[in-house]
């Protein structure tokens, strides 16, 4: 099943894009298959789910192609936390001691803005490389160092949903209180970090925001409704 050239997978939330190859590439050989070659269309947090679209063999030749498509996911921001990594993944570095009232009609109207061509910083824990190193490495360390800011273009941003939630967990610790959680979807260009809107998403509310959730659902024509488990490649 993995030899079809091109190979679409909902890539679970807690595992990198590349364990996702290393674990179909183990099929492969615990079927007594001999290892076959297969690359990604770009990769996904760990702390996201989603669509990623795989070559196998020599659909790995195609894959250049599929690099600039738009893409389309769906979040869920977080109000009123801020952390250093800029999703749940990360150490809390701000808390709001006061939120404000929030309601879906003024959502939509406050965050209508957010659309067409933004220049906006890249997230300090992304791979973009300053000085031939990787950016993430820099904030790792702890380093002082400015983001740059590129653009990225918005096609389509849609508020579905405001719930509220009174604790939430993160990777180092669970915090208690009365938080809102926006559940948003945004149609964008190549090379957009949805981490990045969450943080344009913070400023134009005047309120710490942080990524919650995150599932890429279209990359150009291909949909997640037509992507496979990993579970249907378990022997």
């Amino acid at each position: 099943m993995i030899y079809n050239p091109i190979l679409l997978i909902d890539k679970p939330k807690g595992i990198t894009s590349f364990d996702v190859i290393r674990i179909l590439q183990k099929n492969s050989r615990e079927k007594g298959k001999s290892k076959i070659k297969i690359g990604h269309a770009g990769t996904l947090d760990p702390n996201a789910s989603g669509l990623m679209i795989l070559g196998m063999g020599e659909g790995t030749k195609k894959l250049n192609q599929y690099l600039k498509l738009s893409k389309s996911y769906v979040a869920e921001v977080l109000l009123g936390v801020e952390t250093d990594t800029g999703d749940v993944d990360g150490a809390i570095v701000k808390r709001d001691s006061s939120i404000g009232d929030f309601d879906l009609d003024s959502l939509r109207e406050k965050l209508g803005v957010i659309s067409g061509e933004m220049m906006l910083p890249v997230p300090k824990y992304s791979a973009i490389k300053r000085g031939g190193e990787a950016l993430y490495k820099k904030a790792r360390r702890g380093e002082d160092f400015e983001t740059p800011i590129k653009p990225m273009r918005v096609y389509k941003t849609k508020i579905q949903d405001l719930t509220f939630v009174s604790s939430t967990v993160f990777k180092h610790e669970t915090i208690e209180g009365r938080f809102p959680i926006i559940k948003i979807s945004f149609d964008v260009g190549s090379g957009t970090y949805i981490r990045s809107l969450v943080q344009e998403i913070g400023r134009i509310l005047n309120i710490s925001a942080t990524l919650k959730e995150l599932r890429r659902t279209k990359v150009g024509d291909f949909d997640i409704k037509d992507a496979k488990s990993l579970e249907d490649f378990k022997s």
